[in-house]
């Protein structure tokens, strides 16, 4: 499906409103101020002043309103050259976190978001998860859970570190997870695809399918890779908040369960705090809630040892 969508001023969207009033259809998703139906082309009107015109006649009818404002912008992003219009698009998007936090665990998401669904997702407020604070995220994930296909993978401290230690790296970890994701949401589509499938990059392609090399099912059909990828599809953005909200419960269970906040990060204080817990639980307690092999666990035993905190 043909997607234009036009950024309009207040005036110019009274006009386009008035052109198609005969042709008005009752639309009830979130933003939405104003929608058409004409035989060929769906119109609808944002609170954002932003207006899509969708299906085969999209570009004649956008063309009587101005140029098209939604393009591709790369910001500083590495990685394949995406088609135009990419944020238009209909795309299955991939992300993870918890990667360099000691403690916790790493989730990986994936989140399909339809042409038709890009303005609502924008709607609800989605953006680069960079740009969002936790609490933000915690409230804004439960609805696009509901709202979206998606698949959220959680890979707890005491699993990652039983396969980190039988030789397997955190990029190959990630890889793994990343087309599992991918995969989860593909059964779940049944005979719908994507236009394509955005990886927010973490290794080159090579690198990334010699990970899974040995995998059954490996999902490569339309996929591209870029880094700051969050900022090119909403897709990615959503993953990016899902994997956050599903990171973010698990470090509440963890400071239930040790009786302390666990801190984010792997900062001198995350240094303090496993020391603390190492004293009260013990070791064994310790490494079922971090990632073991980071260097955060010599520095805390160290501190135990040397009784400075």
């Amino acid at each position: 499906m043909s997607n234009t969508v036009l950024l309009l001023k207040p005036n110019e969207i009274e006009k386009v409103k008035s052109h198609y009033m005969k042709f008005k259809v009752e639309r009830s998703a979130p933003g939405v101020i104003f929608a058409a139906k004409l035989a060929d082309t769906a119109i609808t009107i944002y609170k954002s002043g932003k207006v899509m015109f969708q299906g085969n006649g999209s570009t004649r009818e956008a063309s009587l309103w101005g140029t098209s404002s939604t393009k591709t912008t790369t910001t500083g992003a590495k990685g394949d050259l995406l088609p135009p219009n990419f944020a238009t698009l209909s795309v299955l998007g991939s992300d993870e976190t918890g990667t360099g936090d000691y403690f916790g665990p790493i989730t990986v998401a994936a989140c399909f978001v339809s042409s038709e669904q890009v303005e609502l997702v924008k709607a609800l407020g989605v953006k680069d998860s960079k740009m969002l604070t936790d609490d933000i995220m915690r409230k804004m994930a439960p609805d696009l859970m509901a709202t979206l296909t998606h698949s959220v993978l959680v890979l707890k401290n005491e699993k990652y570190n039983d396969i980190q230690s039988r030789g397997s790296s955190q990029g190959k970890i990630k890889a793994l997870m990343h087309n599992q994701a991918l995969k989860h949401v593909l059964k779940k589509m049944d005979s719908e695809k994507p236009a394509y499938i955005l990886i927010d990059q973490f290794a080159e392609r090579g690198i990334y399918y010699n990970h899974i090399k040995t995998e059954k099912e490996i999902v490569r059909e339309n996929v591209l890779f870029s880094t700051k990828a969050e900022q090119l599809h909403v897709s990615v953005a959503a993953a990016s908040i899902i994997a956050r909200y599903a990171f973010l419960k698990e470090m509440d269970r963890l400071t239930e369960i040790a009786g302390t906040t666990i801190p984010k990060g792997a900062s001198a204080k995350v240094d303090e705090i496993a020391a603390k817990i190492y004293l009260k639980h013990g070791e064994e307690f310790l490494k079922s809630i971090t990632k073991w092999h980071f260097a955060n666990t010599g520095k805390a035993i160290n501190m135990v040892n040397k009784k400075r905190f």
